[in-house]
């Protein structure tokens, strides 16, 4: 657990996934969904939560198998973004998964989230390829008609030494 006067990061319960699916839908055009949050608290996850002034200000989910980790989600809210918080948890995440003898973290980003690639950038990730129209976007116009956006992922691996 890392704590200061303020910060703290602490492993969260499936009692959290209520309060988690609240922050996701204000910090994710697509979040996942309570129940989806909720099935992620088995033995082959790890979910961690970061708390600014005792407030749960946002988590993370990795699902690791052996000595491969994913980076599920990382999500900090909207107003707490900014802070340093989400490098805090992304360094908690990473030295988390070396205590639980992972070699290797990976995870996917949307291309247009620049600002995550770069966090993930300055903490040893590099890109691995790219998933084609991945994940939803909003709806668009097109001629008229509505239609389904897509976007590609951004696939990052770290490696673990």
């Amino acid at each position: 657990m890392m704590t200061n006067k303020r910060i703290s990061i602490d492993a969260l319960a499936v009692n959290d996934a209520a309060e988690m699916a609240t922050i996701a839908q204000l910090a994710h055009s697509h979040p996942m969904s309570e129940q989806t949050i909720k099935s992620c608290f088995g033995h082959l996850y790890c979910v961690s939560g970061i708390y600014c002034g005792g407030v749960l200000a946002g988590f993370a989910i990795v699902h690791q198998i052996f000595e491969e980790a994913s980076l599920m989600d990382i999500c900090i809210a909207p107003h707490y973004q900014g802070k340093g918080l989400g490098k805090a948890l992304l360094v908690h995440v990473i030295e988390n998964i070396k205590h639980q003898h992972a070699q290797v973290l990976r995870l996917e980003v949307r291309a247009s989230s620049k600002g995550a690639q770069q966090l993930y950038s300055n903490c040893g990730f590099k890109q691995t390829g790219i998933r084609t129209g991945y994940y939803k976007t909003a709806m668009l116009e097109h001629n008229g008609q509505q239609i389904s956006g897509v976007e590609d992922a951004v696939l990052m691996q770290l490696d673990i030494n």
